[in-house]
This record gives C-alpha cells, structure tokens and sequence, in this order.
C-alpha cells in the first residue's frame, strides 16, 4: 500500500491529483481462467476476494458491463444490519455483520462502518407483538436485539415525534445497536483493491452476452470484448438476474422492480441512529456530509428502469415528515432508482444451477448491500468446493420445488 505523509497528500492534491497510482489494474480479459465471475458489483468483488483470500483461487476474472461500483452497490441506503426472523438468514446477516466489524482491518481500506444502530418502529399492536417475536427469535440466535417502548425510543432518538395523537403513533420499537451503516463506494473500492492485489483480473466495460454450454456444462462465456473459457461461472448481478439465467437457457422465479430513495440538502449533525418504519413507510439516517438519506419500499410494477418517481417521493417525504416534523422545511437535492430482483420467498438464491459449473448468487431483493461480505464469503466457499457452504444451503434454488422457503416478507418489508 502507497502511504504519504500529510504535507504529501496537500501537495498532490493541489498539484490536480497528479501521480496517484491506481487502486486496481485496467486488466485485459485473458482467453481462459478457472472462475469467471459475472458482475462487478460488491458481491461479485467480494466473492473474488474471498477466491483468492480464503481459497487461493486466483486466475480469476470479474467480467462488469460498465464501471465497476456503478450498479445496485452504489444505488442503494448503504444500511448494514442482521436482526431477521428466520433462523437462516438471522445467521447469514449475522455472518455478515460480523465480516463487517472486521472489513476495514481485513481488507486494510476504511469502509466507514458506523454501528450506531437501527430502530424498526411498531405502530400498532399487531407489529409490537410481530416485533417482539423478532427481538426473541434474535436473541435465541445469538444475535443482539432490544426492545423499547415509547419512552425508550424518545430517549434513544428524542427528534422522532411520539405524539399518541398521531395517525400511527410510535408505540415502541426494536433496536439492534451494532446494525448501521457502510460507506457503499469504498466497499466497492476496497474488495476491488484486496481482490486485484491477489492477482483477480477486474475487466470493465465487458458485457456477457451469452454462455458456452456443452453436454449440459459451462465451458466458458461470451463477452463484448470476446470469448472466455471457464470451467466455473458465477452469476453475481443485482437487478439482471433472470435476465442473465436465460442467456444460460433456464429460468429463475424472479421479479425486478425499481427501488427508490433521495437524498436531502446537507444540515448539521442531529440523526445519529437509523429509523425505519414499516407502517409509514419510511427510512432514514444522516450520511457524514450531513445529508439526510432517505428510502421507501420497493414499486409495485416490474421495471428496469433507473429513475424515481413522484408518487413513492411524495408518500415517503409525507412519511417523514410525520415522524419528524422538523425535517419539513428541508430542500431534496436528489433521487435515483436502482433494481432489485425479488425471489417468492423475499430471500436469496446463492448456490448451483441447472448447469453443471454455473453457479448463481441474487435475489437479495433489499437486502443485498448488509449481506455483501457474508453472501462473498459463502459463494466463493461454494463455488471453491462445489458444494454449498452450511449457511447458503438453505438459499438453493430447489427450495422453490421442494416448499422449504425461507420468508422473510416481513424483516424485508422496508427496502434497505
């Protein structure tokens, strides 16, 4: 790693960013590698890095169609969290999170974890009683998790407005302290660095248009920059993923819809947890630079397209400003939409495919940015082995055939 002293970095910086060594090599695509690894997203990088880290596996390329961070990682409310229901993913997302108190040491590139914790308000008593049952699943699964009341959320986070004359009062919430949020980019950044400094190829503007399929095995890919041989391929995009299923001749019970969220002007520091509200529908925290993020669920049409609209603005902002009247004088300085692929079950698919040597890892739906360490780290295991690691077992696409879903409808109601 390139280090430089204070006086430096003030020099370089005012000489226009002259001599800056790259973060990672513009790689040429070779004729052949042994995992070709389809999406330059944050799993895609990740499930690179942890080839080459835990598996040393390193004659790998990560094939991304545009600019590497420019699809659903740098797209989304950069929230990191693992408090679900079901067993399962209670132990992936806790995978995860655990890999994320770690990421910055282990990848030497500050990710700008921020555990300052995230509150899922209740307003009625059907979702206290939903909640609670949440808190205690957690807790059984070892996985931190509180419960407060009214009171208790006032005290944790006195901006949010408790008035019981509310149309939906805040009647309690629950907490997991250690949940937070990730700078999104530098994620991207510091899995691609950690990954090309192993030797892992990250080729850019490199579209996969079709699979080399023979004898019911992958052989290999087809590319705008031309043909790779493969005996493993990873399908790692968000947003594509049926698409890119039925280039490979099957298909995969998947839905893409566009998901939405702004950003406000920047203001001093006063929101120093996440809120998030299933009833309203709403979720928000305060980015460093002092703006505040905000998001909604998912649109109900099927769409590929990378824009908000009015309606989910209006409502999430009328959403907001219930539960913090404070914000209503604030100026939206943004908003962008990215895809997310959404499985029947609300969960992810991470495993093998009808075709031998092609593996898939997607549908995390809203949940993808918290599980980007921990999906990485259990594909590659996966792919390295070919046979899926205990904690992506559960997420194969058989579950579909076989009725062993996983739901998750309700910690996935709110997009994150």
């Amino acid at each position: 790693m390139q280090r430089f002293s204070a006086f430096a970095l003030l020099a370089k910086s005012l000489g226009g960013h002259q001599g800056w060594s790259r973060q990672w090599r513009l790689a040429t695509p070779k004729d052949a590698y042994d995992v070709v690894i389809v999406g330059g997203g944050g799993h895609g990088l990740a499930t690179a890095y942890y080839l080459a880290r835990n598996h040393g596996i390193t004659n790998v390329a990560v094939l991304e169609k545009g600019w590497l961070g420019g699809g659903n990682v740098a797209r989304n409310t950069t929230i990191v969290r693992s408090n679900y229901l079901w067993d399962e993913s209670a132990a992936l997302y806790e995978h995860s999170l655990k890999l994320w108190e770690d990421l910055s040491q282990d990848l030497n590139y500050n990710v700008m974890l921020s555990q300052r914790g995230v509150l899922n308000l209740a307003h009625s008593l059907q979702e206290v009683r939903d909640s609670r049952r949440r808190v205690y699943a957690n807790q059984l699964n070892g996985v931190d998790a509180e419960w407060l009341d009214r009171g208790g959320v006032k005290v944790f986070c006195p901006l949010i407005n408790t008035d019981e004359s509310l149309r939906y009062p805040v009647l309690g919430a629950t907490l997991q302290r250690r949940a937070g949020t990730a700078r999104h980019d530098a994620v991207a950044w510091g899995f691609a660095r950690a990954a090309d400094s192993r030797g892992v190829d990250i080729v850019e503007n490199c579209e996969v248009t079709g699979f080399d399929i023979q004898g019911g095995r992958v052989t290999g890919v087809q590319t705008t920059r031309g043909a790779i041989r493969a005996p493993k391929v990873a399908i790692v995009v968000a947003g594509h993923g049926s698409v890119m299923a039925e280039r490979a001749g099957f298909r995969l019970p998947l839905e893409s819809h566009p998901l939405q969220a702004l950003v406000s002007e920047p203001i001093k520091p006063v929101l120093d947890c996440v809120v998030m509200s299933n009833a309203v529908h709403v979720y928000v925290s305060q980015s460093d630079k002092g703006e505040l993020v905000i998001g909604a669920g998912i649109d109900s049409y099927n769409s590929y397209a990378q824009r908000g609209s009015l309606p989910v603005v209006t409502s999430q902002l009328g959403a907001l400003i219930a539960l913090f009247p404070m914000f209503s004088r604030l100026k939206m300085m943004r908003n962008w939409g990215g895809i997310v692929d959404v499985s029947p079950d609300a969960s992810p698919i991470v495993g093998k495919t009808p075709i031998d040597g092609l593996y898939f890892n997607g549908g995390w739906g809203t949940g993808g940015f918290k599980a980007t360490p921990g999906s990485g780290h259990i594909f590659a295991h996966t792919i390295a082995h070919e046979d899926p690691h205990p904690l992506a077992a559960p997420f194969n696409l058989d579950r579909f055939s076989t009725g062993a879903l996983v739901d998750e409808h309700g910690a996935a109601a709110v997009a994150h």
